[in-house]
């Protein structure tokens, strides 16, 4: 386990099918199989582009499981921290095809995932700090109170040990009990975090607050270094603990195909550059660059570029 790495996350991959035509997803008779699932888009998007990525989960013993372990061998993802669940199912889902910008309709299947059972039994303390940044997203913290427990015990281990940690809040209110709850445990999380990457409204909903420096300040005041908020048209918005602060404008697109991803591709942005040593306004521009690029085409993963690619 000695390899060393730069990143690891931890989170839930389904395999998802894309309805080839237009319409609801009852008269969708065609579908086209993708892979899916938030924390694996950004370990996805940061080995494109040259960076050493671990990812932590279950699959099923199914063929669902194993077309998601043949993407991490096509994307040259390391799957050491992937178990096989001989008891669980991987989950899968369904997904409109949207046109003119609108968000497209998905349906989950999840309920008792081989992922959902993902628990501290996962974390093996020497993986983990093979690597040097660990990147957290409030997916794997919905999916379960074991997954839960066992992003909270990785954010401790790691931060004990003097790693980097960004965390992505990618609400998902459907899988909690209570909106309460999801804040209290999703700001837990993000007050262990160096790095903090939510949405406008995403930040609002969990601080209470309405404007971006309110936001940012509510998370500096909990010993996060860096708030890098997602605004939508504009752009994004960033405040650090030593007071610098600025907005970034959006990458214009003309055509919108899909929106989905376009929150994991801008922390793919933001990550990678970072841990390349850019400036943080550097790194906000190159997020907004691949999340533009990522709602150009259709599937969750499709637009992230490669070094090559991306022009810098």
């Amino acid at each position: 386990m000695s390899k060393q790495l730069d990143v690891i996350t931890i989170g839930e991959a389904m395999a998802m099918f894309v309805a080839s035509q237009t319409g609801s997803l009852a008269a969708a008779e065609q579908f086209v199989k993708r892979v899916a699932g938030a924390e694996l888009n950004v370990a996805t998007g940061l080995a494109r582009l040259g960076l050493k990525v671990g990812w932590v989960s279950r699959v099923g013993n199914d063929s669902f499981g194993r077309y998601v372990q043949q993407q991490l061998a096509k994307e040259q993802i390391d799957d050491r921290g992937v178990t096989t669940d001989e008891r669980y199912a991987t989950g899968f889902q369904l997904k409109s095809k949207a046109e003119n910008g609108t968000d497209p309709i998905v349906e989950y299947f999840r309920k008792g995932s081989a992922a959902s059972h993902l628990s501290i039994a996962d974390f093996n303390e020497e993986y983990f700090c093979s690597a040097r940044h660990l990147h957290l997203s409030g997916v794997a913290a919905a999916l379960s109170d074991s997954s839960l427990e066992l992003l909270n015990h990785a954010a401790r281990v790691m931060k004990q040990k003097g790693k980097t940690i960004s965390f992505d809040p990618n609400l998902r209110p459907v899988l909690w009990k209570s909106e309460a709850e999801m804040v209290k445990q999703l700001n837990t999380l993000a007050f262990q975090a160096d790095w903090v990457l939510p949405g406008l409204s995403e930040g609002a909903l969990l601080t209470g607050q309405k404007t971006p420096e309110a936001i940012a300040d509510f998370y500096l005041d909990h010993g996060v270094k860096t708030v890098v908020l997602k605004t939508g048209a504009d752009g994004a918005w960033f405040k650090t603990a030593d007071g610098e602060k600025g907005a970034v404008s959006a990458v214009r697109v003309e055509n919108v195909i899909d929106t989905v991803g376009a929150g994991d591709g801008f922390a793919v942005g933001v990550i990678s550059a970072l841990l390349e040593g850019k400036s943080l306004p550097q790194a906000v521009s190159r997020g907004n660059k691949i999340g533009s690029l990522a709602i150009q085409v259709i599937g969750d993963s499709e637009g992230l570029p490669t070094r090559a690619a991306l022009g810098e």
